[in-house]
This record gives structure tokens, sequence and C-alpha cells, in this order.
């Protein structure tokens, strides 16, 4: 059975036969997990077992695990500083916060895959503008040449671990206050001003072989007066025809607020195919996905398959017990884990009062 386009959650720690019924449907492609399907580390490595082992090829399983306010398994787990702790690293150091990026990313993506997940959506490649609560921390910088340049460290961090990245939310979501949770945020400025500054980031990791793309969830009338993630003049002119991207697309949650102009969760999710997504995200919504499987029809095209096949983590990644072990994983752990504690002492933007990317649930 080949992947579907569809991913989604499921709603605890381990499987149940109607969760198991589920994925197995021909249009599930990957599942999402959140905080409250973990325990710890062996119960996680479980259940990831479990749902690589119901189809073949096995489902993709990913996470929203970045750092700071966003990282879904916390006990046991090292502590990842945000984003912005690098960003202030590099004001001081460029080469010091170069090193830990790259070290930040190969830790995060060790202890995943040493639990089965496939991969997270990271890096954050949003410009800090100091307008947007829900991005704030979780942004490197607000210089484009500095996103691209510790985003790119983090990502080499995380290919070292066997794992491919994400980079959102393109082509931008650091310029505007609206959290595109709870609403569908509006970005005035003319393309021009968005090419010299947001898309820089983005344009500079394809260039390096970026594996995947999260569009936002936000409009720019300037460029289509559909948001980013409905839109093929962003998804296929810009993003595969200009900038050159050969990757998977993936959309955002499709059960946010800012998707709510796309009708109903089915139309959501052909909008979002048709415009150039490979596949579609649809979470903590166990009925919207319902709606979802029994409407589209087919499974991934062959080029769609192609590039999702880049996001399985890589096989022969160290299991928990060994990667302990590994002198280089511990050096890199004692780093990560000062500069977290470093940014735990420095004042940040409030936490928003919804969570970034999938809305998660206790």
């Amino acid at each position: 059975m080949s992947l579907g386009p569809l991913m989604l959650d499921v709603p605890g720690p381990v499987l149940g036969p109607e969760d198991e019924a589920r994925l197995t449907h021909p249009g599930v492609g990957g599942v999402i997990l959140f905080s409250r399907n973990y325990q710890d580390p062996a119960q996680l490595s479980r259940l990831t077992a479990t749902i690589h082992a119901l189809r073949t090829p096995p489902l993709l399983i990913a996470v929203d695990h970045e750092g700071g306010r966003v990282q879904r398994f916390r006990e046991g787990f090292t502590r990842l500083p945000p984003m912005r702790s690098l960003g202030r690293l590099w004001d001081r150091n460029p080469h010091r916060a170069r090193v830990l990026a790259e070290q930040t990313g190969y830790v995060l993506a060790a202890e995943l895959r040493a639990c089965g997940v496939d991969f997270s959506f990271t890096p954050v490649l949003d410009l800090d503008y100091g307008a947007s609560t829900v991005i704030g921390d979780r942004a490197f910088h607000s210089h484009p040449d500095a996103v691209a340049e510790l985003a790119q460290e983090l990502v080499r961090g995380l290919r070292r671990a066997g794992m491919a990245a994400v980079g959102k939310h393109f082509p931008g979501h650091g310029f505007v206050a609206a959290d595109s949770h709870t609403e569908l945020p509006t970005d005035e400025r003319p393309f021009a001003d968005l090419a010299l500054a947001d898309l820089v980031p983005f344009r500079r990791l394809v260039q390096h072989g970026l594996a995947a793309i999260m569009p936002a969830h936000v409009v720019y009338p300037a460029v289509d007066s559909r948001p980013a993630g409905y839109s093929e003049v962003w998804l296929q002119r810009i993003l595969r025809q200009e900038l050159g991207f050969e990757g998977a697309v993936l959309s955002d949650d499709l059960s946010m607020a800012g998707a709510a102009c796309g009708g109903d969760p089915l139309a959501r999710a052909r909008a979002a195919l048709n415009a150039g997504c490979d596949m579609v995200l649809v979470c903590n919504d166990a009925a919207a996905a319902e709606a979802v499987l029994e409407g589209l029809s087919g499974e991934l095209t062959a080029v769609s398959l192609a590039r999702l096949a880049r996001m399985h983590g890589r096989p022969g990644s160290a299991p928990w017990k060994r990667l302990r072990e590994n002198p280089d994983y511990v050096e890199a752990v004692r780093a990560v884990s000062a500069l977290a504690a470093e940014a735990a002492k420095l004042p940040l933007l409030p936490d928003p009062t919804s969570p970034p990317n999938c809305s998660d649930s206790p």
C-alpha cells in the first residue's frame, strides 16, 4: 500500500483498534505526534514502532519539536533553547552561534531518531520583526542573513543525526501580528519587500537542498488573494519555478482558523493539494480527518512520493542507550543545555494563547 496525502494525529500514548484502522486507510500518509502522545523515551519508541509496522512503506512520523516553548517531548529529552537565543549569541560571537546551532540540530534530531520519529517541523525561517507573538522567540533573528546562516547550521546538525528539515512558514509569518491559529493574517507588503528580506532564508536553504517547506496561512494580497498554502502563485510559480525548490510541500494544520477561508475540511485539503502541497495536515479534529479521508480519492503521485521519500528518517540511527554513550552527543548536550539554561534567565516575549502549529490539546 502506497502512502496517502493526509497526515493526522492520534489521541494517546498507545494505539487503539480505531486508531490502527484509520492509519491503514490508503488516504493516510503520516502521523503527527503531540505531548499527549508522550510519556518517556521507551514508550515513544514503542508507539513509533507500532505505527511504522502498520504499513509498507511505513507511515511518516513527525512532530513540532523546535526548542524553547515548542518542544513536545520534555521529560527524558534534552531541554532545547529557543532559536532566538542563538540569534542573541550571533550578535556577540557568530562563530560560536554557528557551532551551537549545528549542535542543537544534532541533539534535537538524534534524540527523536533514537525514538523512531522521522522528522520535526523545523527550522523556523521567519524573521523576527517584533510584531508576532506566535513567532516571537521561535525566530532566530531579525536579519535574513543571520537567519539563513543559523538555520543552515541547524539543518546540518539534523542531517548528521539522520533527519530531514522542514523550513517554515513560507514565505514568512514574522511581519504580521495576527495569529493564524485564531484568524487569517494579511501582510500588505509588496513582493519586492518580501523578496529582499523574508524570502532570503528560504532561497538560501533551497539552494542547499532543503527537503521540505511548510507554507503560511497568511494572505499577501500584493501577490495573490489566497493564503500561501492555497496559492499556486506562491507554491508553483514562486517556490518551484523561481526559487527552484524540488522538495516536499507540507501544509500547515488545515484545522487552524487561518485555513477556514478554504471551505469545509475536504475543500481545504483539495485546495491545498491543487495549489501544490504534497501532503496536508488535519490535526485535533477527528471528524474533519474522517471527512477528508472519505472524500479524497487516489494515492499520491509518483512525484509527491519521491519528494516525501526523503522525509523518512535515515536507517541505522543509534538507539537511546547507545546514543547516551556517544561522546559527540554528550558534548553537544552539555553545550546545548548550557545555552538553554542561559536563555531561560533572559526576558522573552509572552507565550501566545494558542500553541504554534497544529495546536496541541492535553
